[in-house]
């Protein structure tokens, strides 16, 4: 059975302010609620791994890396509509209004 002090302790760690007869409706819920949890607890749980075939598995692929570092940056930056050498120019969306627009 939980107890008075158990009520007022959880009451403190969820920050609840409860008046005497909640507490009292609490410790009644609580309690049934502490009674059902041990009637699962004891339930009889059996599992089939007929349905299984083989052992489980990672089926992710290694990361690997398929071209050279570099290699697409200038077809990449050729479809932007602005740019500034290696770079691509976009509209500020910060600080002054002076800025580049698109």
């Amino acid at each position: 059975m939980i107890t008075d002090k158990d009520i007022n302790k959880l009451a403190d760690l969820a920050r609840l302010g409860l008046s005497d007869v909640e507490k009292q409706k609490l410790q009644k819920d609580v309690g049934s609620i502490l009674a059902y949890v041990d009637q699962i607890k004891s339930a009889p749980v059996e599992i089939d791994t007929k349905g299984r075939v083989g052992s489980v598995k990672n089926v992710m692929r290694e990361d690997e890396v398929l071209n050279e570092t570099g290699s697409n940056t200038e077809a990449l930056l050729s479809e932007a509509p602005k740019r500034e050498g290696q770079y691509l120019k976009v509209k500020k969306i910060l600080g002054s209004s002076d800025s580049f627009e698109i």
